[in-house]
């Protein structure tokens, strides 16, 4: 069964590699000496450290849901362009210490609006056990008792734009015996006006060059690096590329850290800023830009484990140790005379989280495992 399932793995791999060959990237000097990053440096917890700008932002949004407290059920729609840093803001809300009474639930939700889910996971969450355990005529019942007391719930990525749907939903999670904070992100202002009851919906707005500037320093190491005088007036004109959204300096940032001024340059000059991408209408051509430069810049043996991932939706949730395995088991790891496969594969899932093609996923009930989402 296991040598059936490695066949059919390969099959969609071959067919990734066509795909990928027929990827029109711009050429790039390869980054194999780009650093491992540590875990902790991009910590399920989001480390308040490690984001720059939202500070104020943040500051005003707890106080207005504060202020709400009264009220049974608190709804905040954060919206906002693709990669402009919705999810990361909501993670700073989610964890913030005015907060920590509360139980904890964070519910990817995506294109697909399939409220059953919503219901096993807030039920899995809370209860901490497998949904499927959870006997279904007892399933509401079960999700009555659960949702007492204070609870914090987010909704991420939310596109459900039917307002029967929504209103089900919102019935789904209001309790007479709760009091419910629920943060919801989307990329729509149609969904936040929706889904919004007494709070106005929030819009993240772009970030300034200079914050921009700050994140691409943050993620390159550019205060260890020696020729940081001579870079400072290109890195700067790059953070302008950004147009204020944070994927886009973050996935720059991490790229610009292994290559030296004349790549610096290059970046700047690239034509790829200016190129229509017409094809992914759900992100901003700068932000397409900005990741297909770090793409192309990617080291060969890297992106054939990238390429893999396509075989998953957006949001899917990976176990890291699984991932690695599949890996090993389609040839896409050598072993090299410093690292074994495993030590190699640790390595490639950093360099894919500095580049923020993955993220650590939010801690649930599976807390013994170390779980990725795309």
């Amino acid at each position: 069964m296991h040598n059936n399932k490695n066949i059919d793995m390969r099959k969609e791999s071959d067919d990734i590699k066509g795909q990928q060959q027929n990827i029109n990237l711009m050429a790039g000097p390869s980054c194999s000496e780009l650093e491992f990053v540590d875990a902790r440096e991009a910590s399920p917890d989001v480390v308040e450290e490690l984001i720059i700008g939202r500070t104020a932002e943040k500051g005003k949004i707890i106080a207005s849901l504060l202020d709400g407290m009264s009220e049974k059920i608190i709804i905040l729609p954060i919206y906002g362009i693709g990669g402009i840093g919705k999810t990361t803001f909501a993670r700073l809300i989610y964890n913030d210490p005015n907060f920590k009474c509360y139980s904890h639930v964070w519910v990817h939700v995506s294109q697909i609006f399939d409220l059953n889910k919503i219901r096993e996971y807030v039920i899995s969450q809370l209860s901490g056990k497998e949904s499927q355990a959870i006997e279904r005529q007892i399933i509401h019942s079960c999700l009555t008792e659960l949702l007492s007391g204070k609870i914090l719930v987010d909704l991420d990525d939310l596109w459900e734009e039917d307002q029967f749907h929504l209103q089900e939903l919102k019935d789904m999670l209001y309790h007479a015996d709760s009091s419910i904070i629920i943060l919801v992100t989307t990329r729509s202002e149609r969904v936040a006006r929706r889904i919004c009851t007494n709070l106005q919906p929030y819009k993240i707005l772009p970030l300034t060059n200079d914050i921009c500037w700050d994140i691409i320093k943050q993620r390159s190491s550019f205060e260890s690096r020696n020729d940081k005088r001579q870079l400072m007036d290109i890195g700067r004109e790059i953070a302008k590329k950004c147009r204020g959204v944070a994927l886009a300096a973050q996935s720059l940032g991490f790229t610009l850290r292994s290559m030296n001024i004349d790549q610096w340059i290059k970046v700047k000059e690239s034509g790829i800023w200016n190129e229509p991408i017409s094809d992914y209408a759900s992100l901003p051509n700068h932000v397409l830009a900005s990741l297909k430069l770090s793409y192309s810049h990617m080291d060969a043996s890297l992106k054939p484990c990238f390429t893999f991932c396509a075989i998953f939706p957006k949001g899917h949730k990976i176990v890291k140790d699984d991932l690695i395995y599949q890996w090993i088991s389609l040839d896409f790891i050598k072993p090299s005379n410093m690292l074994s496969n495993l030590q190699l594969g640790e390595k490639y899932i950093g360099q894919l989280l500095g580049l923020s093609f993955f993220q650590h996923s939010v801690p649930t009930f599976k807390a013994n495992l170390h779980i990725l989402q795309l």
